[in-house]
């Protein structure tokens, strides 16, 4: 894990965070993952999709998977958020879903 993800993950676990804040940390996780096909330039907003956009495959996000749980720890968990979706909506999940997914998880483990 780079330098910077990791001083990421020390303010993740400080206090729930907002939706751009979300937005920062998953878009910092996505480029350290595009780098390797070249597209850790590639512009990442709410309405990227992970399949059309940034054309990720399914072990992909099973990477995605992991770096999310390293980042956020067990306040997370993307197995779970994809478990009950379909292959479809699999496809056309995008990263405003997942941040909304990850703002409600830290929410939650917040009170909790």
């Amino acid at each position: 894990m780079t330098t910077e993800l990791t001083e990421l993950s020390v303010a993740a676990r400080s206090a729930a965070p907002d939706e751009a804040t979300v937005l920062a940390d998953i878009s910092a996780i996505l480029r350290t993952a595009l780098e390797e096909y070249g597209l850790d330039d590639a512009e990442i907003t709410l309405e990227t999709s992970f399949h059309d956009d940034l054309e990720l495959e399914s072990i992909d996000l099973v990477t995605l998977s992991a770096q999310l749980r390293e980042f956020y720890g067990e306040r997370v968990n993307f197995a779970a958020f994809i478990a009950d979706r379909g292959l479809e909506e699999i496809i056309a999940l995008t990263v405003g879903d997942l941040v909304g997914y990850v703002v409600d998880s830290l929410a939650v483990a917040e009170v909790g």
